[in-house]
């Protein structure tokens, strides 16, 4: 395993380029930064987050769960007023979408805690801290 440490950014940048240009594998490469520097995903290659998917998931639940509820609910206590169908669509439509908006904001809490690794310490406090330093870290397999 070898580990670079970096004061700067563009330190950073310049040598992260370097070890890919060297052929270095990405997969192999960790990288601890104090602050978010997207170059270096650019130059990694890595993928987008997968933390959008959870709102996603959690928002199409939220609004079947809440067109089921409500159909479920008028289907099970009918109550018929001037002959007007028992299921009608539009006044479902606003629990629906509440419940849209209330599984998307828990789905994103949960995809958070999910990927972030908490409640775990380890999630805290991956391989300890590196405050304002840039982190290299190459897996070479040798010695580990």
């Amino acid at each position: 395993m070898a580990r670079f440490v970096c004061e700067s950014r563009e330190e950073f940048l310049e040598r992260l380029r370097g070890l890919v240009d060297a052929g270095a594998d990405p997969q192999t490469i960790h990288v601890r930064m104090p602050f978010y520097v997207p170059e270096a995903m650019q130059i990694l290659g890595e993928r987008p987050d997968r933390l959008r998917f959870f709102p996603l998931v959690g928002g199409i639940a939220g609004f079947g769960s809440g067109l089921a509820l409500t159909i479920y609910s008028v289907l099970s206590w009918p109550i018929i007023v001037g002959g007007k169908p028992i299921v009608s669509l539009p006044p479902f439509l606003l629990i629906g979408y509440l419940l849209t908006i209330l599984f998307g904001a828990v789905g994103s809490f949960a995809g958070f805690l999910l990927l972030a690794r908490l409640p775990s310490g380890r999630g805290l406090a991956a391989d300890g801290e590196f405050p304002e330093r840039f982190i290299i870290i190459v897996e070479t397999g040798e010695g580990e």
